[in-house]
């Protein structure tokens, strides 16, 4: 194929990629103040397209980092890595997939569909060197995971605050907030301005790529002015056309969203992505927009995380970049084969453009009915209707009222069980006082008799000893009569002797 015909049909795939990025991340600016009443949808859109046109203008960091910084243009002896076949093959892979999101409705990020078709078929067709990982880490990767969390969370604060500011007094039938829906349409028109200065840039980062490729610019330079206003007005006139199903799952899928949530959602968003924009970062707005409106839901009081739809928008982001690297990578593979691999391509791709394009008409999603017929199942962050929040209000006092009810009549039963224990209390320390007292009157005569025990044990051993005292005095008795006896004797015969 001749190489300046596949540079021009390139370029027009980049322009057209700018394109579908437009009508694809309309949402992202416009959802919110179409969803609370702030604009009217077509205005929403003329309004997005006009500030996209204009801050494609104001910078051209993102561009110089997806030109030089994501994919090496050459190799280290100077010869050229990246050739045009495959920044088609990557583009095709980055249309393929934004389309088939667009289709179902789902907010992924375009950004991340053109970096991973680029670095699918830019490891496939130049090898693993022609990515420049660092950078890749630094400005896409790291910011893809930091930036939807700090929007949510600036969100979340700034939707408290701004509640919080504009309270209900106790002599305030309701609180105004009205001018919040006027703020959301200098805030919606921060973030369409912001949009453009960041993602009509990764086109003109690609185009430049594919000029410096094809040795139709010099390496490390930035794009061109034609470049600037050829990709400004692509994505202005993609924006004018509405991404009308992602508009409705951004503006009511993820959360019923009031003024001031809008407000500060569209604010976070656009602070974010304009820091992004001037340090360079290719950010992906869909993220940031999707980050801050469910933070905006969560910092209204009530508000409960419905984690099917986050799921699914998490699933997205999460399968954006490997699944457009995969389809750039095959998309490369053919390539390989020549001019006719490029031909089959490029009709392979825009079959599949077609095939969805069809598909999409069965259930046309218009501006007129972009906001209607959204299921409350659907939602990321429900937030209770006013008079969900009464009946809940009084759901809740009925259930108070039957809970003291229920301790009333827990505490009466209690306090005569109480009263019945003391009773049984009472009953118990008299039959123990009595108890008491018997047992002092059996110790009394259990030692009263043991008193006459221990008398008649001592009159019966003094009786004993009295008998044994006699006994003995019986026989000193019978003694004392024998030697009186013998006496007598010796006195008889003396006296005889002495007569004789």
């Amino acid at each position: 194929m001749d190489p300046f015909l596949l540079v021009v049909i390139v370029i027009a795939l980049a322009l057209f990629f700018d394109f579908t990025n437009g009508f694809h991340d309309t949402a992202n600016a416009m959802a919110t103040p179409v969803a609370t009443g702030a604009i009217k949808p077509k205005n929403a859109v003329t309004l997005a397209a006009v500030l996209n046109l204009v801050g494609a203008f104001l910078s051209t960091e993102v561009a110089m980092t997806v030109s030089k910084g994501i994919i090496n243009e050459s190799s280290s002896n100077g010869g050229i890595l990246i050739t045009p076949s495959v920044i088609l093959a990557g583009l095709m892979g980055a249309i393929v997939w934004n389309l088939l999101t667009w289709l179902l409705g789902l907010p992924s990020s375009s950004s991340h569909a053109l970096f991973g078709g680029l670095i699918g078929a830019a490891i496939v067709g130049a090898g693993f060197s022609a990515v420049n990982y660092g950078t890749l880490l630094e400005k896409v990767l790291i910011p893809a995971v930091a930036a939807p969390l700090i929007a949510g969370a600036t969100a979340f604060c700034a939707t408290k605050l701004a509640y919080r500011i504009t309270r209900r007094n106790s002599n305030q039938i309701s609180p105004k907030r009205g001018g919040f829906k006027i703020g959301q349409i200098f805030s919606s028109s921060l973030v369409a301005l912001a949009h453009g200065t960041n993602d009509a840039q990764k086109t003109m980062g690609i185009i430049t790529l594919v000029l410096v490729s094809a040795n139709m610019q010099e390496a490390g330079t930035g794009p061109h002015f034609w470049v600037i206003a050829s990709c400004a007005f692509a994505i202005a006139l993609g924006t004018y056309t509405g991404g009308w199903r992602i508009m409705r799952t951004m503006g009511t899928g993820l959360t019923e969203v009031k003024p001031p949530q809008g407000f500060a959602a569209e604010v976070s968003t656009g602070a974010a992505i304009l820091a992004s924009s001037h340090l360079g970062f290719a950010l992906s707005t869909t993220q940031v927009a999707s980050g801050s409106v469910v933070g905006s839901g969560l910092g209204r009081k009530g508000a409960g995380v419905r984690w099917r739809t986050a799921g699914k928008i998490a699933t997205g982001w999460l399968f954006t970049l490997p699944a457009a690297a995969i389809i750039g990578g095959i998309a490369a593979a053919l390539t390989h084969i020549g001019p006719v691999g490029v031909w089959i391509v490029l009709i392979t791709g825009l079959a599949a453009m077609l095939v969805i394009f069809l598909i999409s008409l069965r259930n046309s999603v218009t501006h007129e009915n972009a906001m209607r017929g959204v299921e409350v199942s659907s939602a990321a962050v429900h937030i209770p209707t006013k008079k969900e929040r009464r009946s809940a209000a009084r759901a809740l006092r009925r259930e108070a009222r039957e809970a003291h009810e229920h301790a009333k009549a827990a505490a009466a039963k209690a306090k005569s069980e109480a009263r019945k224990a003391r009773r049984a209390a009472r009953a118990a320390t008299h039959a123990s006082r009595i108890a008491r007292k018997a047992a002092a009157a059996e110790l009394r005569e259990a030692r009263r008799a043991q008193d006459i025990e221990e008398a008649a044990r001592l009159s019966f051993i003094a009786a004993v000893d009295s008998q044994a005292a006699a006994e003995e005095s019986d026989v000193a008795a019978r003694e004392a009569e024998r030697a009186a006896k013998e006496a007598r004797k010796g006195r008889d015969r003396v006296e005889s002797k002495q007569g004789k």
